[in-house]
């Protein structure tokens, strides 16, 4: 590849990354539906035109913040399980590192939200089938935590299948980090703090996952 060619694949990926900075700023402003690409572009200081050029409409511009979040995730994992602990370790590492990406992270925690709870219909597009790709990976380095664990023994191995077990993580864990920021007036009321409730989660989930020897501290 030439110098000229290498320079302009390099200046448009910067471009395609700081119309995605620009989409995530505007959506933490007004939210995911009220987000536009007019907004987008004002904020990127680009035209509208131009943004177009890179991404087709909001729906491609949501899925490639997603795209984003996924590969973030799936990062972030692979450093955890690539480390030589026991398998309910990297388990609950991986937990939080996911709680801990969405505290950094939330527009890109609620894009991906949005899209994990809708299911689109007809045709899937390109992006949308990228999307579902990427999005197997956190899930599956997830998974082999889990195996890993119940090959060492820290993980007992008649609580279930890997992958179901997995998923049942992955819900428990999102549905709290959701609850702490939709719910935490409720929680408030109650006398219980964000933080408070997410260590339950891991308390239980830990417990749950552990084998009876390491449960009863043998």
């Amino acid at each position: 590849m030439s110098y000229v060619a290498e320079r302009r694949l390099e200046e448009k990926e910067r471009r395609r990354l700081e119309i995605l900075d620009a989409a995530e700023a505007v959506t933490a402003v007004v939210g995911i539906e009220a987000m536009t690409m007019d907004q987008v572009a004002r904020k990127a200081r680009l035209s509208r035109a131009l943004v177009y050029v890179y991404f087709h409409d909001k729906s491609d511009l949501l899925i490639a913040i997603s795209i984003r979040a996924l590969e973030q995730l799936a990062e972030r994992f692979s450093a955890i399980i690539s480390q030589p602990t026991c398998g309910r370790a990297q388990v609950e590492a991986c937990g939080r590192a996911y709680v801990a990406f969405a505290k950094e992270f939330p527009v890109r925690f609620d894009v991906l939200a949005h899209f994990e709870a809708h299911s689109p219909s007809g045709e899937l597009d390109p992006a949308y089938e990228q999307f579902l790709s990427i999005g197997e990976r956190p899930h599956t380095m997830l998974t082999a935590a889990i195996n890993t664990g119940m090959r060492d023994g820290s993980i007992r191995k008649e609580i279930g299948d890997p992958v179901l077990l997995g998923f049942t993580l992955w819900g428990l864990m999102h549905g709290i980090i959701q609850l702490t920021v939709r719910k935490i007036g409720g929680l408030q009321r109650a006398g219980i703090s964000a933080e408070q409730l997410i260590e339950q989660a891991f308390r239980f989930a830990i417990d749950a996952m552990s084998s009876t020897d390491l449960r009863s501290g043998s």
